[in-house]
């Protein structure tokens, strides 16, 4: 066996403990906003910020504007950060209905672009979304969950959730007039307000799924918003399934306040968000890190058929997150069986850092 065969490297455990690779299931990895103009649209994310997070497997989205970003460039910056060394997918679409995609066709996009596993972030109950019918909506359902089927796929229709009165009014109704399940739709942003969380809890209930957005200025909470830990403590003390709740960041997307439809002031949402929550719901509501985790992980890889992603077990790609066991502060992480985060810091050979 010639020597430099392998490589085997110990990392000392000591006082560490060791999770999955977390997943970010809603990211604007080529940036977003733009709704307060071309001044107020945010920046593309870099690797480095996702693995420091330790964020191994991705799946971006465009959202508002599907003029200005398109399907192409999201598509090209999905490759981008599986060829810097994480795992990365996408959505079809964007807030609009009908769904603008590469191919002219959602089935066709999710069965012959390896990379697209469903369509999202479609917006309902939003002044930014395109208002569309029931019809429209359960259409593009429809038609991302046989391209799903046909290509082995979660074929899953990533829903923004805004504050408008209809709020899950269209996912109750699939429920009740349709054959579709409710595995094939993840709303989000439910914790923006405490009427739209119980109506989640609700869909929650009668099996649905549902996404926290961890992305939030704690200081600076609009009427009614909860932090994702807080709104998982929630949920749970309701009798809320586990294994039916997701955490997202949105990361690099805006965090716009409105106020009556005019747009206050912006902010950019942080994929660090994501596992900040995690540790939240540990420190400031007592949920177990065993089970807490799962929201990022293994609940995440499920619902989105990432069948190689979420658990730690023979089989599974080696995306792992060591955490010191007491401040639970990430130390390092390794994507794909690398090691590219050490104390805390990316070590990855990018050739922008």
């Amino acid at each position: 066996m010639p020597e430099d065969f392998l490589t085997i490297r110990r990392i000392n455990g000591c006082g560490k403990a060791c999770l999955p690779g977390f997943i970010d299931s809603h990211v604007h990895i080529i940036g977003g906003g733009g709704e307060g103009g071309f001044g107020t649209r945010t920046p593309e994310i870099n690797v480095k910020t996702l693995i420091e997070s330790g964020i191994t497997s991705v799946v971006g989205c465009l959202g508002t504007d599907s003029v200005c970003r398109n399907m192409e460039t999201l598509l090209a910056k999905a490759n981008a950060l599986e060829e810097e060394g994480i795992t990365a997918y996408c959505y079809t679409g964007s807030y609009d209905i009908p769904v603008k995609t590469l191919t002219g066709s959602i089935k066709k996009d999710v069965i012959l672009i390896e990379k697209i596993i469903g369509v999202g972030e479609i917006a309902l109950s939003d002044h930014r979304s395109t208002q569309p019918t029931y019809d429209e909506f359960i259409r593009a359902v429809s038609e991302t969950r046989v391209g799903g089927l046909l290509s082995g796929k979660a074929g899953i229709v990533n829903i923004h959730l805004g504050d408008g009165k209809k709020r899950l009014d269209y996912l109750f109704k699939m429920i009740e007039e349709t054959e579709i399940p409710t595995t094939q739709l993840l709303p989000t942003h439910l914790n923006r307000s405490k009427q739209l969380l119980n109506e989640g809890l609700r869909y929650a209930k009668k099996n649905g799924y549902i996404d926290l957005t961890t992305s939030s200025d704690p200081k600076h909470l609009e009427p009614e918003e909860m932090r994702a830990s807080e709104a998982l403590a929630y949920l749970l003390s309701k009798g809320v399934n586990i294994e039916n709740i997701t955490f997202s960041s949105d990361g690099n997307g805006s965090m716009p306040v409105f106020d009556k439809g005019k747009l206050l002031g912006l902010g950019i949402c942080n994929v660090s968000s994501l596992y900040g929550e995690v540790k939240e719901a540990v420190k400031q509501y007592n949920i177990p890190m065993e089970t807490a985790i799962k929201v990022i992980t293994s609940n995440v890889a499920e619902l989105l058929k990432l069948r190689s992603k979420g658990f730690i077990e023979a089989g599974k790609d080696a995306d792992l997150v060591i955490i010191d066991d007491k401040d639970l502060k990430i130390d390092s992480v390794i994507a794909k069986g690398k090691i590219v985060v050490e104390n805390g810091k990316a070590i990855t050979d990018n050739i922008f850092y």
